[in-house]
């Protein structure tokens, strides 16, 4: 790559998240770092785009903005208005405070960052960070430099971007991986609030986990680094082939064997 390579950083935890500043930090050795994130957390936002009023961004420093909006938003406000002079080369989303695996990649604002990224043409990394008692974001700050510098050389295919689940201790080693499959024990709490009406919590129960492997859990759990690949197009292409073999009866006239 000719010139300085820019790398926009991005998060779903917020502007003032200790992972995000990290994960700058790292990179600043790497080329121009711009630091688009939301203005307060956006966790769990999936893909969500700001449609029903204007953004508004706050220049914090040289380089570094703050969005009253999505993950996605600060993407896309980013390619198309804040460096829409010389775009990055390359968007790098997270630390997330927390892992970004399994299923979970579809409600991650985190990832979505970077989906948004790929979805405009630029190569994209999302990082996260298992939590537990005694973890550091620099380990993974450190892996993501590492994979940075390796995408801005060797590039990535169109419509991929790389999903990073880095274990709370140490990692000790690196392994590419899939997408694992997990179920939550309670995904709908009750409760009433003090005027006796009812009101819900999602999400209320621990992740169960299948130790499948080569997935991304058994690997993150065991202690490694995951990297997976993720794609744009989610078409399941076997059952695609399956149905155009045998077309069911609501598959006619021109649209038959399409």
């Amino acid at each position: 790559m000719e010139g300085t390579p820019r790398i926009l950083v991005t998060n779903d935890d917020g502007y003032a998240a200790q992972g995000l500043q990290v994960l700058a930090d790292s990179l600043e050795s790497l080329g121009e770092v711009w630091v688009v994130a939301p203005n307060v957390e956006q966790s769990a936002v999936s893909h969500a785009l700001t449609l029903h009023r204007p953004l508004r961004t706050h220049r914090m420093a040289e380089r570094r903005f703050t969005v009253d909006g999505t993950p996605t938003d600060c993407v896309t406000l980013a390619l198309g208005a804040l460096m829409a002079d010389v775009p990055p080369d390359i968007v790098v989303s997270g630390i997330n405070f927390g892992p970004n695996m399994g299923v979970d990649v579809h409600y991650s604002g985190t990832v979505s960052a970077a989906f948004e990224g790929v979805i405009l043409g630029v190569p994209a990394i999302a990082v996260s960070q298992v939590i537990a008692e005694g973890y550091s974001f620099h380990p993974a700050a450190k892996f993501a430099r590492e994979l940075t510098a390796w995408v801005l050389e060797h590039g990535l295919p169109p419509e991929t971007l790389l999903n990073v689940n880095v274990p709370a201790a140490p990692p000790v080693g690196v392994r590419l991986t899939r997408l694992g499959t997990r179920r939550y024990t309670e995904g709908v709490l009750e409760q009433r609030d003090p005027r006796g009406r009812r009101i819900y919590w999602i999400g209320g129960g621990e992740p169960l986990w299948e130790n499948i492997p080569g997935t991304d859990f058994p690997t993150v759990h065991g202690g490694e680094v995951s990297v997976t690949p993720l794609n744009l197009d989610m078409t399941d292409a076997e059952f695609l082939k399956r149905l155009k073999a045998g077309p069911p009866s609501w598959v006619g006239g021109e649209t038959a064997g399409v």
